[in-house]
């Protein structure tokens, strides 16, 4: 049951949240899911270019109702649009620039991260899964700083932030923070540190939904 003293951000508030710390000129990939709702939140005033595993460099935001074009999709599927001097190119150089260190940031959701920044974010373990961990492996490695947005617990009431992760691995220390519905934590090598939570939420009722030790900002 929630807590009447404070309210969840909306996947849109949080979209918005993270968008707001993509710094001018970053070369950003969005994962499938509600990562790419942060292409909705970039200011116009502010040059980013968005990247999609399937081949596209400087997507805009989401199409109007009416306005998709199924030929212009992300790695989601999802269509999207292309900005003023965006580009298509092969799967194969798509995935040279993931590997090679030239995406600066990747947003991506996630089942499970460690307070030290392990991410689980491709199987739960359940049968009838997805059988393989695709480009997120790729992304989580490659990217300057690998960013996670999700709920900060499961809809059973349990921490998505964890000591360890229990489900497969995707990448090893590589989540530097992670963006939810009630806060934005660093992941350390020394454990969780807040950034920002939501008004209403103290910081020991944080501590207690997510069951581990969160440092307070310098």
């Amino acid at each position: 049951m929630a807590n009447p003293g404070y309210q969840k951000r909306t996947k849109d508030q949080l979209a918005a949240r993270v968008a707001q710390d993509i710094p001018e000129g970053a070369c950003v990939n969005l994962g499938i899911g509600m990562p790419t709702l942060v292409a909705n939140h970039i200011p116009a005033s502010r040059e980013v270019l968005l990247h999609s595993e399937n081949g596209i460099l400087g997507m805009g935001p989401a199409p109007g109702s009416g306005d998709e074009d199924y030929d212009l999709i992300n790695a989601g599927k999802q269509p999207v649009t292309l900005l003023a001097g965006g580009s298509f190119f092969h799967h194969a150089d798509s995935f040279g620039m993931m590997r090679g260190g030239h995406l600066d940031i990747c947003v991506l959701g996630a089942f499970q991260v460690s307070a030290t920044g392990d991410l689980a974010n491709w199987h739960t373990g359940e049968p009838d899964a997805i059988p393989a961990v695709g480009g997120a492996m790729d992304l989580a490695i490659g990217a300057r700083q690998t960013w996670v947005m999700m709920d900060l617990l499961t809809k059973s009431g349990e921490s998505k932030i964890v000591p360890s992760c229990s489900y497969p691995l995707t990448g090893i220390a590589c989540v530097k923070r992670v963006y939810s519905d009630l806060a934005t934590l660093a992941c350390t090598p020394q454990g969780l540190r807040l950034i920002d939570k939501v008004d209403g939420l103290s910081h020991q009722e944080l501590e207690g939904l997510v069951g581990l030790p969160i440092t307070l900002p310098a």
